[in-house]
């Protein structure tokens, strides 16, 4: 068996290359998966966009200088060297852009196992985490490649809603998302009109893309970019999924005072995010921006409400989300991971629409 993966050059993200890699002998207590099916979103991109910064590209090591962007996606157990993990077995979490992950499962429940594998220990256990489907109460087989490309992101959307809640929307009245046509942007929407109706949720695309918006139904208004001088003044809130620094300007400069709360959440404009990435201080009126990280809030969240509470109230707002965007998006599949690496740079390039949910089958 050969295993191959995908490595991009961290200092030059338009760089990957598929690779062969000859597998080792198993580990004690440790499980071989082979990789099923993975989504390809804008997710990824902010992976490896931050992925120093947060420690994304640790989680899948590679040679030096490169790295493994993560995904999403469906996984079975071929070999096995763990008394309680049988081969046939089907996982969901997170996997590399590859073929094949050796994990050493932990902390073992009915629904789900935590892979203890040293490297990836300091990470956050949101990502650690995978899913059993023979006990997972989320498991769907007709909705599988939904909770791909829309799941992790949805969650992110989820949380974000719920923190700005609890912050009673930071006194605003109105929520301005950027990059309104991407999956975590829709996840945020399809949440707040749920659960803070009385906030406006207005979307901000580009100009290809306000008609598609339009159509998902989640926003109350959706603007192309080149009209946000036109935007009425109201007290608001900024959720950035675009890492657009210009457009970021302008929304800071056309609010000023107004503006509650400045969200920073992913970078799907890779190109225009600006010297010094997404956190830089560009001394913007209004408040500092703020970079929103998923995982800190989802384990807060969790200890909260405890895992069987806080999953019922994601589920609530997931399966009404995945009523609102069914036929919104069409899902592609495509076979090989020479696709995946083509997908990704692709995407990195702003060049896939929208509208396609991209699901790889390596």
């Amino acid at each position: 068996m050969t295993i191959q993966q995908v490595h991009v050059r961290k200092d030059d993200l338009t760089h990957a290359d598929l690779v062969h890699v000859e597998p080792g002998e198993l580990a004690d207590g440790a499980v071989r998966l082979e990789i099923e099916s993975f989504s390809v979103t804008a997710n990824n991109i902010t992976y490896a966009v931050v992925g120093d910064g947060f420690r994304y590209w640790d989680f899948f090591p590679a040679p030096e200088g490169l790295g493994i962007v993560p995904m999403w996606g469906h996984a079975k157990v071929i070999e096995s060297n763990h008394p309680e993990i049988a081969v046939g077995e089907r996982v969901y979490g997170y996997l590399p852009m590859a073929t094949h992950l050796d994990v050493r499962p932990g902390n073992i429940s009915a629904s789900s196992f935590l892979d203890t594998t040293d490297y990836r220990q300091p990470m956050s256990p949101v990502y650690n985490t995978y899913q059993r489907l023979a006990a997972d109460p989320e498991h769907d087989p007709a909705r599988e490649d939904e909770r791909m490309i829309f799941g992790p992101l949805f969650k992110t959307g989820f949380l974000i809603e719920y923190f700005m809640r609890k912050q009673d929307w930071f006194e605003a009245r109105q929520v301005i998302l950027t990059s309104a046509s991407s999956k975590t942007a829709m996840g945020l929407a399809s949440v707040a009109r749920q659960n803070s109706p009385e906030i406006k949720r207005i979307g901000l695309t580009s100009a290809g893309n306000v008609e598609f918006v339009e159509e998902t139904g989640l926003y109350d208004k959706v603007l192309s970019y080149d009209e946000v001088g036109t935007m009425p003044i109201a007290e608001s809130v900024t959720v950035d999924f675009a890492g657009n620094a210009s457009l970021l300007a302008k929304l800071h400069e056309h609010f000023t005072d107004t503006l509650k709360y400045s969200c920073l959440v992913g970078a799907t404009h890779i190109e225009e995010r600006g010297e010094g990435g997404l956190t830089a201080d560009r001394g913007l009126p209004g408040p500092k921006p703020t970079l929103f990280f998923a995982p800190d809030h989802a384990v807060e969240f969790f200890k909260e409400h405890g895992p069987v509470e806080g999953g019922k109230l994601v589920a609530a707002t997931w399966h009404e989300f995945l009523k609102g965007v069914e036929g919104t998006v069409d899902i592609v599949k495509l076979s090989g991971l020479e696709a995946a690496r083509e997908t990704f740079l692709e995407m990195f390039g702003g060049k896939v629409d929208p509208s396609k949910g991209i699901v790889v089958e390596p």
